[in-house]
């Protein structure tokens, strides 16, 4: 068996079944064993930073890694903004990146890189094979690392010659070792916290954003009066009808330190105290508050829905948590804009469908009015680096094909990655895309006050704001991928295109001009 095939059948022996790719002359025999080994489904995207996003939208969904197969170092570093974007929301992925033959690394040929050194900053384990008698157990190192919890990257790089070669055969993989219990003093300590009769708030993440966690900290909330609130930036949440709702922590910095105002106890459960976003002239970075006790009940290498339990009870929070009821508003008309966008998001979200959230500024009213839709997932940026959210839609329909995916995207930054619509067409994915086109790096526009860069930019620098002149042709440019699209320019044009793709299988776009 060739060193490839054993690669793969090793990936698969670790519950790895699926490999976004963008392959090259390193990497044909990888290609090759596809063939041999046809129980591993290999997607292709026509650019690395949609095979890494996919892999992070894929992990978000399955719960599990899956591969990715760059081309050298270049390849990976054309995905390593989504790579990081992953590694922030603590996603599972295992990359494997070919590299020269190791007899013809010492030539320097034109694609000779620091693979390793490219790598290292995004992963939490870089290996190099050094032949075809350690790919599979290097294979197995990988995916038994990506697996725990939380989620890691780990990226393999594979020497030409050790996937042609001979091997032995595929090794077995460990299986992933389940989430480390909070000790009864961290239980004990949060549990003080709320029971003091201070002002106490629980900042959720990871795990423990998914709905039965939520009810635990529903009922916690119900009894103790605490707060419940997310960090601005979360891997997924579980949310909508039936579920308890929770506010994420507002992204500018005066709005999150009024938001934790009075409080006397922060408790951590998964996540991070906050911090903003950038830094600004004369606004604070850290944003809890003087004077506030931070209690960690739990980090996300811990088993976050146990811990939630256990508090409530300990604070004897036995009644049920108040959760959401369906509402489904009346359809907007007249002007287009982010807020009728919501209401029509909102009348409409298809029950269990799942929400890719890259539109930017245009993001708030869809986000408030969607609470108590039918119940869905929501999955926004972690990491911050836009092109992020077409690649995590097509990874999430690839999860879960039974179920509706919608692509909320700002128009700057789905230029990026436009290419997943590819993708999309290619592998007939349940996805429908929604172009907020403002013509503009409209967030860019607030921030250039915000930083002190002046009231209004300038005659030389508005144009590096804009989209316009030319404007873009979303229309255009999803047929051009084989996604049928259409153009939209009043709330009740959105409304009728929204009910009826949101309806069909196959992927579609809704440029909606605002």
């Amino acid at each position: 068996m060739k060193g490839a095939e054993a690669l793969l059948r090793t990936l698969l022996n670790g519950g790895v079944d699926v490999c976004f790719t963008n392959p090259g002359t390193s990497e044909m025999q990888f290609v090759a064993a596809v063939d041999r080994v046809p129980q591993m489904r290999a997607i292709l995207a026509l650019y690395e930073g949609v095979v890494t996003g996919a892999a992070d939208g894929y992990a978000r969904m399955a719960d599990k890694p899956a591969a990715t197969l760059l081309h050298l170092g270049p390849g990976l570093a054309n995905g390593l903004a989504n790579i990081h974007n992953a590694r922030k929301a603590l996603s599972p992925m295992v990359n494997i990146v070919g590299e020269h033959a190791t007899y013809h690394v010492q030539y320097d040929a034109p694609l000779t890189s620091d693979i390793a050194g490219i790598a290292k900053p995004v992963s939490a384990w870089v290996c190099t094979t050094q032949s075809a008698g350690t790919i599979a157990r290097d294979a197995a190192e990988a995916v038994q690392i990506a697996r725990q919890t939380p989620g890691r990257i780990a990226t393999l790089i594979t020497p030409a010659d050790a996937t042609w070669d001979e091997t032995d055969g595929p090794a077995t993989v460990a299986a992933p070792a389940a989430p480390a219990a909070v000790d009864d003093a961290a239980i004990l300590d949060a549990m003080r916290a709320l029971t003091s009769g201070e002002p106490c708030m629980l900042m959720l993440d990871g795990f423990a954003l998914r709905a039965q966690a939520l009810e635990y900290a529903g009922r916690i909330a119900r009894q103790t009066g605490a707060r419940l609130l997310s960090p601005t930036f979360y891997p997924r949440m579980q949310r909508g009808a039936g579920r308890v709702n929770i506010e994420p922590l507002p992204y500018f910095a005066e709005l999150a330190s009024q938001k934790l105002q009075g409080l006397k106890h922060l408790i951590l459960v998964g996540a991070k105290p906050p911090v903003a976003f950038f830094a600004y002239p004369g606004k604070p970075s850290w944003l809890t508050p003087d004077g506030v006790q931070i209690h960690e009940l739990a980090t996300r290498a811990n088993d976050l829905p146990d811990a939630l339990m256990r508090l409530a009870d300990a604070v004897g929070a036995k009644a049920p948590a108040a959760t959401q009821t369906l509402l489904r508003p009346d359809l907007p008309s007249g002007e287009l804009k982010p807020s009728s966008m919501a209401r029509a998001l909102a009348a409409l979200l298809p029950e269990q469908a799942i929400v890719v959230d890259e539109s930017g500024t245009s993001s708030l009213p869809g986000f408030g009015m969607t609470a108590s839709a039918s119940p869905h997932d929501w999955l926004v940026s972690t990491g911050g680096a836009i092109g992020w959210g077409p690649p995590v839609a097509t990874g999430a329909a690839v999860a879960c094909p039974d179920r509706k995916v919608l692509n909320l995207q700002a128009d700057g930054s789905m230029m990026y990655t436009l290419q997943a619509l590819w993708t999309q067409a290619r592998e007939q994915l349940n996805v429908t895309t929604v172009i907020y086109n403002n013509r503009a790096y409209r967030i860019l526009g607030i921030e250039f006050g915000r930083t002190g860069s002046g009231a209004m930019p300038g005659a030389q620098a508005a144009p590096l704001l804009s989209l316009e002149n030319p404007q873009l042709d979303f229309v255009s440019l999803a047929k051009g991928m084989g996604v049928p699209a259409v153009r939209v320019t009043t709330a009740e044009e959105y409304s009728r295109a929204l009910a009826a793709m949101l309806k069909e299988q196959g992927p579609n776009l809704i440029e909606a001009v605002i």
